[in-house]
């Protein structure tokens, strides 16, 4: 079976006025179809670059990344981008939802990206509701629930496009313990139903709830644990 990601002797270097600064120094990541993962570092430890790499929100300076078995490091900007919104969900601890849209139509947002029809749209977005338990709250702003449920709602437009990967950016960080324990629970059922699942984390609890931590100190994968 084809690995979700298949990261291979990937560096990534920055220039910082004459100098150069190696965020990344040759990592080899391997994540299967269907696992769930934490990735863990310290700040300054490459953990950000190599999520952004992951993410294709950026770009290595050597090595190669296949995303589904495919080389995207090969693709251009704007085949960058679509093969991003088809193949990866994302969820930050920000949430990012949209102030002035209700809840069902922030769900909505990457299928109206995508030329998806209003009529399927609805369809999706009010399953993806039902799924994370918030159909109930379809009308409401962002602004009228509590931090776990925007969560929720940002996990359901992460699903909207059925992702291979969902990629989720400290999403705990800004909940209380019983609130960030609701949103594990539920990236867990996403797993047991074969989404797979790679949490950016310093959250020693967060990550004991996956099955695999990946440790990344000064640009190098430190282990990796069952």
């Amino acid at each position: 079976m084809t690995a979700v990601v298949d990261i291979q002797q990937v560096k990534k270097h920055y220039k910082m006025g004459e100098e150069t600064f190696e965020a990344l120094r040759g990592v080899d990541v391997t994540i299967e179809r269907g696992e769930m993962v934490a990735l863990m570092g310290p700040s300054g430890s490459g953990k950000t670059t190599l999520m952004q790499i992951i993410g294709l929100l950026d770009r290595p300076s050597t090595g190669r990344y296949l995303l589904n078995g495919e080389d995207v490091t090969r693709l251009t900007e704007n085949q960058r981008s679509a093969f991003r919104n088809q193949h990866i969900g994302f969820v930050f601890q920000a949430f990012y939802l949209l102030s002035r849209m209700n809840v069902l139509e922030n769900v909505e947002v990457p299928l109206t990206y995508a030329g998806v029809g209003t009529r399927e749209r609805r369809e999706v977005a009010m399953s993806l509701l039902e799924k994370v338990g918030l159909a109930d709250k379809w009308r409401n702003l962002p602004s009228q629930l509590s931090g776990g449920q925007k969560q929720r709602v940002a996990i359901a437009r992460a699903l909207t496009t059925r992702p291979s990967l969902l990629l989720a950016d400290e999403p705990t960080g800004a909940l209380d313990t019983r609130t960030g324990e609701e949103v594990m629970n539920l990236f867990e059922a996403l797993n047991q139903e074969g989404v797979t699942v790679v949490v950016v984390t310093h959250e020693a609890e967060v990550a004991a709830r996956t099955r695999r931590i990946i440790r990344i100190r000064d640009g190098n994968i430190e282990r990796s644990n069952p």
